[in-house]
């Protein structure tokens, strides 16, 4: 019987502000958090990653590379971020130029179990609980379904 290789959770290499709470277990590495952020458990921020300040984070979200997520922000649990779309018919398998960057403005709140594919979202945005964003939000208001279409 073989033994699989096992790795730890952790936070390394992060760029922290003041005041960030975390509550762990958490892999958050090569990234930005903002003053005054929490971050819950269960949640995985990778590198490259920015967070503005006063955003807060819950558990079991899963934020990739290239993403970037504004002041006074809202991250239900189980929020996820996509940033490759199969281009060639499957994952890119490390070929990173085929990722895509999302950004997310301030004052925006995300629900529970959104998927977030890679697009912009302007600021003073909700996105409802298990919407999946796939174009471009560019007007403020509320969102929601499957794709996201504003409803107020």
């Amino acid at each position: 019987m073989n033994e699989p290789v096992l790795y730890e959770s952790k936070i390394k290499n992060v760029a922290f502000g003041k005041d960030v709470k975390v509550v762990q277990p958490v892999n958050v590495y090569g990234c930005t958090i903002g003053d005054d952020c929490f971050i819950g458990p269960f949640v995985e921020i990778q590198k490259d990653v920015t967070i503005g300040s006063r955003t807060k984070v819950q558990s079991h979200t899963f934020i990739c590379e290239l993403v970037s997520i504004g002041d006074d922000c809202f991250i239900g649990h189980g929020v996820m971020f996509i940033n490759d779309l199969f281009a060639k018919g499957g994952p890119a398998r490390g070929d990173k130029t085929l990722w895509k960057e999302t950004k997310i403005g301030n004052n925006v709140s995300i629900g529970s179990n959104a998927t977030i594919l890679p697009i912009n979202i302007c600021d003073n945005v909700v996105i409802g609980a298990g919407a999946v964003v796939t174009k471009n939000i560019t007007e403020q208001g509320v969102y929601a379904g499957n794709p996201a279409k504003k409803i107020k």
